[in-house]
């Protein structure tokens, strides 16, 4: 359990890092002066790819909520 916790962490910190513009969007922007358009794109790039990890992660926590209810009540009737 702790060995998830830790890869979990490290993992969320490394994602924090990154830097999502393609190489070809990256040279356009840094060849003008203004960062402020650089630092807009990179942040609307990183919105858009999280936005899918969420969906993923939302229909993974109700299909595991929904096994485990379905589990539970399986087992209770077996007690009786």
């Amino acid at each position: 359990m702790k060995k998830k916790v830790i890869i979990s962490l490290i993992t969320f910190f490394f994602v924090l890092q990154a830097k999502a513009q393609c190489a070809m969007c990256r040279a356009v922007l840094e060849s003008g002066e203004d960062q402020t358009a650089a630092e807009g794109i990179n942040d609307g790039i990183m919105f858009l790819m999280a936005v899918p990890y969420i969906l993923v992660a939302t229909i993974g926590y109700i299909v595991y909520r929904t096994y485990n209810k379905s589990k539970k009540v399986e087992n209770s009737d077996q007690i009786v």
